[in-house]
């Protein structure tokens, strides 16, 4: 599974690094203790020894005498885990606890001028001792006898203090995981917001608010915002040479246009009204061609900056139409939700609203209807009459997908509507009402800006 999101990919990322700093933390951490826990005891240890070196005397006679320090049980009580063991002229005395163990030394002991060595040997149970291992001068001459003392502890109480020392890490490790986590989330957050930046300037290049998105942002995201400005001047420029060629293409058709059109004019002086006829289909359907490609090139041109309120454009195809014949016999409603704005030049979309607008006048029964509403971020401009309705929905539908122009009826005006609205990036939708027809502009909203209030009509 990808992780699609760069903040949680941050967060995720620094979360295990975090996690293995923080175990690598525990386990140095462990191992000092360990090692500090060591010292201890041998520091424990070597006091020990000082008091059994104390309680070696020498006789008269010159011989050692050993008398048992009193007062530490663990030494009395047997397999305690507490042992000492001296050796004084080959006789070995110990401590009770070792009952009828004895230490496993090495042979050579260590010197009495040098430290005490510390051994790891096993115990009468095979549990593994720390031992702290001397030799010692009783007497003063020239002949002083030598004692070896060793004293040892099991190593079971030292990785028991361990274990409890990593039991009350682990909650404070926990806890400054989390502090760090949060803290890196924090980081993370702050550290994409130019991110967010980026893609509200986006949004206001698609939404025409904007042309560039501009130099004022921080280092590491600039050279991406001049590569984006870099593709927005290269694609006007490109828009900008289809609409020359397409300026050129009608320009260079208008002259054998006009020369086809008049010889069906003398086609048809010389009584050949079908031949003329059909030279003049043709004319006019290259024309149309013409006429809507030059028309596409001019809505992509100025798509960027457009917007046009589609309430003006509606109350002004209303006072024409109200002149004609049919649409003086009929109630014309218009309704809007507010100061609505649509990302379309006013004359474009007084194009499209046009046919709409007709078509519902040629059709209604008594009355038209157009509804101006906000939908998400887009704008729903609806046309509706009282008619009898498409007979055949799809059918028109079809046409006004595939911008047939010589269908009647519906159809008559909805390619060119439909070519302003897609190229706007909008959608044109019909449907039958019960009864009556409807057809819908849905185009893109424009930023918000003060409009005069449009009421009803």
């Amino acid at each position: 599974m990808k992780l699609r999101s760069i903040r949680l990919r941050l967060v995720v990322v620094n979360a295990l690094a975090l996690a293995l700093a923080l175990t690598a933390a525990a386990w140095g951490l462990a191992l000092l203790f360990d090692r500090h826990a060591e010292r201890v005891a041998l520091s424990a240890l070597a006091a020990r020894a000082d008091a059994l070196t104390a309680a070696l005397e020498r006789g008269p006679g010159g011989a050692v005498r050993f008398v048992d320090p009193s007062g530490d049980p663990s030494y009395q009580q047997p397999l305690s885990g507490h042992y000492w063991q001296i050796s004084i002229d080959g006789e070995l005395r110990r401590s009770r606890s070792l009952w009828d163990y004895v230490l496993p030394l090495p042979e050579r002991a260590p010197s009495p001028s040098g430290t005490a060595s510390p051994l790891a040997l096993p115990g009468p149970q095979g549990e593994a001792l720390l031992v702290l291992d001397r030799t010692v001068l009783i007497g003063e001459g020239r002949d002083p006898a030598r004692v070896r003392i060793s004293v040892a502890q099991d190593r079971a109480e030292l990785a028991r203090a361990q274990q409890s020392f990593l039991r009350e890490l682990a909650p404070l490790l926990a806890l400054l995981a989390l502090a760090l986590v949060a803290a890196g989330a924090v980081q993370v957050t702050l550290g994409l917001r130019p991110l967010a930046a980026i893609g509200q300037r986006v949004g206001a290049l698609a939404s025409g608010a904007e042309r560039r998105i501009g130099t004022d942002l921080p280092t590491e995201v600039l050279p991406l915002a001049r590569e984006i400005d870099q593709l927005l001047e290269a694609r006007e420029r490109e828009l900008e040479r289809a609409r020359s060629r397409a300026g050129d293409l009608a320009h260079g058709l208008k002259t054998p246009l006009q020369a086809l059109l008049g010889e069906a004019m003398r086609l048809r002086d010389r009584g050949e009204a079908a031949a003329a006829r059909g030279i003049e289909e043709v004319a006019s359907g290259i024309r149309r061609h013409v006429d809507r490609e030059l028309m596409r090139a001019r809505i992509m041109r100025d798509r960027a900056g457009a917007s046009s309120d589609p309430a003006e454009a509606a109350r002004r195809l209303i006072r024409v139409l109200r002149r004609t014949e049919r649409g003086s016999a009929l109630a014309w409603h218009l309704e809007a939700d507010g100061p609505l704005l649509v990302r379309l030049d006013g004359a474009d979309l007084t194009e499209a609203l046009g046919p709409l607008m007709e078509n519902a006048a040629t059709h209604a029964a008594s009355a038209v209807r157009v509804r101006i509403a906000a939908a998400g971020a887009s704008v729903g401009i609806a046309v509706s009459d009282d008619g009898p309705g498409a007979p055949d929905i799809e059918a028109i539908r079809g046409r006004g997908v595939s911008f047939d122009t010589r269908a009647d009826g519906h159809g008559l005006g909805l390619a060119i509507a439909g070519d302003i609205v897609e190229t706007a990036g909008g959608e044109l939708r019909l449907r039958n009402l019960s009864p009556g027809f409807e057809a819908t502009l849905i185009l893109p909203a424009a930023p918000a800006m003060t409009v005069p209030d449009v009421g009803r009509q």
